[in-house]
């Protein structure tokens, strides 16, 4: 992949609004803002549920307990899988994320990481947005595979030290105070 794809860490994340399917499997139609008014996100892309792929992905984001716990960062999914697709994936693979509907790839547009595979398929690139309450990418992570940017799996542990470098040290009392 030759051009960069991806909006860049300092940039605004674009507010959306999609539908959001809770661990509980309820839906609301759910803006980007109502969530980061408790607390940064990690939007996290990728292409649809139960794919080999996004499976490993999901279950290296579940069993990373810091991820799991969501006191410092939410973690939300999205893809164009649509609300009961979703809610049967987070029933078989256990997940404590909620998971957004993008089914015409809008929000992945709007964050620059829609591409067409093989020129055929449009799908959403594998890539994770560290947004901070004020709507500011933090941090980004970006699949570039050569040949098909959904085969990137995100590094956990990576995004891990990367979000506590950038929000700080989550035993510290400045800790998700003022520092966005």
């Amino acid at each position: 992949m030759t051009e960069s794809a991806g909006l860049a860490v300092g940039e605004t994340a674009p507010e959306f609004t999609a539908p959001l399917v809770h661990p509980d499997g309820t839906t609301t139609d759910t803006p980007l803002s109502e969530l980061l008014a408790e607390r940064p996100v990690l939007l996290s892309f990728y292409t649809v549920d139960f794919s080999p792929d996004c499976i490993e992905e999901w279950c290296s984001f579940r069993d990373f307990d810091w991820f799991a716990s969501g006191e410092q960062v939410s973690v939300v999914g999205i893809s164009k899988s649509g609300p009961r697709l979703h809610r049967s994936f987070i029933d078989r693979l256990d997940l404590g994320f909620p998971l957004y509907s993008d089914p015409n790839l809008d929000v992945a547009k709007a964050f620059g990481v829609d591409y067409r595979a093989f020129k055929l398929f449009s799908r959403s690139r594998r890539s994770c947005f560290l947004i901070d309450t004020d709507r500011t990418i933090r941090y980004r992570w970006v699949g570039e595979h050569w040949l098909d940017p959904t085969r990137d799996t995100p590094p956990v542990g990576e995004i891990h030290d990367a979000i506590r470098e950038e929000l700080g040290d989550p035993d510290t009392e400045q800790f998700g105070m003022g520092g966005f």
